[in-house]
């Protein structure tokens, strides 16, 4: 039944009953004042009765009424039930959305775009020391004063974690995660890499460890090889063979313990380096005199573009192991008569180093790895270049010291292009660099 029937009906049949009763009695019009004034009355009643109910929401049932109230009363109690079971069913998810929240071991912290934090789990309470109610409504970096999580958690650059120690347990080593999501919050997730920090420490000490202990028996075999082979003219060629091998093995083996402990060293030393301001174009000068000289008889087109006369703020001797490893890349895997071009220049935000060659390239689905140590886009290519698969790792690890990443470009066949990205920041202009000197 329509709505308009509900309303109409009632006072259509109240007419109707006190029309002929009015024009008998010759009281038509009072009656029809009366009876209109009744209905009035009921229906003040019905919304007092409607006003009562909503204001005492624990009352089950609603009013007994008939018609268009009784219509109201019944779709504004479905309406309810409706309201309740859905509103249950949303505090049941959201009750088992945060028991399996507090049941995961990495720190979970839900803020809005000011750092207010609305909600936590266990995991984080004791990673950060937090305390409910207390801490609740409180900002995050007010609590976590580590210097920098401040700036990262308002500089929206979430490419990468930020590694910290917890507030209140200096011995835990932190990893902390921020997505962003509805209007401008924060999903933090922190991560307990304590464990994997300490074993990073004991690798690093053993490679370091190793490394030396080889290197003093490697040049003794080295120097006795080097002396038979030098006196060993009137030996058979098949053993004269056999020591020019062994000397090149032990050669390429001391390569790859120097490379150890250099990459060792990077590691140990991190950013905490005496850094100066770096002349890029002699120190590219001098690569490219090494290169060419490695290059040997391949014949290589090497030109160098230097765009900007900015020093870089850095270590020299970390930036020259990562600038030469990437040209002398370039030179092994660049066939003869193909050109490599090397660039520094400046953008409105970065300084920039690059190396490209016109090679053999990388095919995509390796370039996610290059930097991993000993990782090998295709090991049987890699044999005769005389590579220790530390190179790029060495890169990356220098870059890292240098707040700066590295850029890789490739495309099979059709040559690679590596580049240091630093930050503007790193950059002095020539005349301030000299007056610090």
């Amino acid at each position: 039944m329509r709505i308009t029937e509900l309303f109409v009906r009632p006072l259509l049949v109240l007419f109707l009953v006190i029309l002929p009763i009015g024009l008998l009695s010759g009281q038509l019009f009072p009656l029809i004042f009366a009876a209109l004034l009744l209905y009035l009355l009921w229906t003040l009643r019905q919304i007092y009765r409607l006003a009562n109910w909503l204001q005492h929401p624990g009352v089950a049932e609603p009013p007994e009424s008939h018609g268009l109230w009784g219509r109201i009363f019944d779709s504004i109690h479905r309406l309810q039930t409706e309201h309740a079971n859905s509103k249950a069913r949303l505090q049941a998810l959201l009750d088992r959305i945060q028991q399996s929240t507090n049941a995961l071991k990495d720190g979970v912290i839900l803020t809005n775009s000011d750092g207010v934090m609305d909600w936590w789990n266990s995991s984080a309470a004791d990673m950060l020391g937090l305390r409910k109610p207390n801490d609740t409504g409180q900002t995050i970096h007010y609590l976590v004063r580590e210097p920098g999580f401040k700036n990262y958690f308002f500089s929206k650059a979430y490419d990468e974690p930020l590694l910290l120690k917890a507030p209140k347990k200096p011995q835990m080593q932190l990893k902390v995660h921020i997505t962003l999501f509805g209007e401008d919050d924060r999903l933090i997730v922190i991560q307990d890499v304590t464990q994997l920090k300490q074993l990073e420490s004991v690798r690093q000490v053993f490679i370091s460890n190793v490394s030396h202990e080889l290197r003093t028996p490697l040049t003794v075999i080295s120097g006795y090889l080097e002396t038979l082979i030098d006196t060993g003219a009137d030996l058979a060629p098949r053993r004269q063979r056999a020591l020019s091998q062994m000397q090149a093995q032990a050669r390429r083996m001391e390569a790859l313990v120097t490379d150890l402990l250099l990459l060792s060293k990077i590691e140990n030393e991190g950013s905490e380096i005496r850094q100066l301001p770096v002349n890029v174009h002699d120190l590219l000068m001098r690569i490219v005199d090494s290169a060419k000289v490695v290059a040997g008889d391949k014949v290589l087109k090497i030109s160098t573009s230097v765009e900007s006369e900015a020093r870089l703020y850095g270590n020299e001797t970390q930036l020259h192991s990562a600038f030469s490893n990437l040209v002398l890349n370039a030179v092994k895997y660049t066939p003869d008569g193909k050109s490599i071009d090397i660039r520094w220049h400046t953008t409105r935000r970065h300084a920039i180093l690059s190396v490209t060659d016109t090679g053999i390239g990388v095919d995509s689905i390796h370039i996610p790895r290059l930097t991993e140590r000993f990782y090998r886009a295709d090991p049987s290519r890699h044999t005769g270049t005389g590579g220790t698969g530390l190179g790029l790792a060495i890169v990356k690890h220098v870059l890292l010291n240098h707040d700066a990443k590295l850029e890789i470009s490739s495309r099979p066949g059709e040559g690679s292009c590596f580049a240091c990205v630093f930050p503007l920041a790193r950059t002095i202009a020539p005349e301030v660099a000299l007056k610090g000197l």
